[in-house]
């Protein structure tokens, strides 16, 4: 029986390991808001994706803590106070999404 070598090659696709990990709806919004403030809070993440619901915004950020994406840290204070960051290993997509935005904004400029 032939075995599929195109299809064993894909499942250790570098780039659809990235994709995996920073794509979807969210995690591109998240990871730029990051990029772009450094530290931020809860409810600031929130205000600065509209559209996003809490449960969607938490499941986006266990994913990218779970990822060593992005770094969580808790206050014991009331109330409580959390926040976020980029981590070093998500701070290494700083070139990646970088060119992203600039192919992005040719292709937003062609279908204008």
């Amino acid at each position: 029986m032939p075995t599929n070598e195109p299809l064993k090659e894909l499942k250790i696709c570098p780039v659809k390991t990235s994709l995996d990990i920073i794509g979807g709806k969210w995690k591109p919004y998240i990871i730029r808001t990051l990029f772009l403030n450094g530290v931020v809070r809860y409810n600031e993440l929130k205000r600065e994706i509209p559209g996003i619901t809490d449960m969607m915004l938490s499941q986006s950020l266990k994913e990218l803590e779970r990822d060593f994406v992005i770094d969580r840290v808790q206050y014991n204070v009331i109330p409580p106070r959390v926040e976020y960051s980029l981590t070093e290993n998500g701070m290494g997509l700083s070139i990646a999404v970088q060119e992203l935005a600039k192919w992005g904004n040719i292709q937003l400029d062609r279908n204008v």
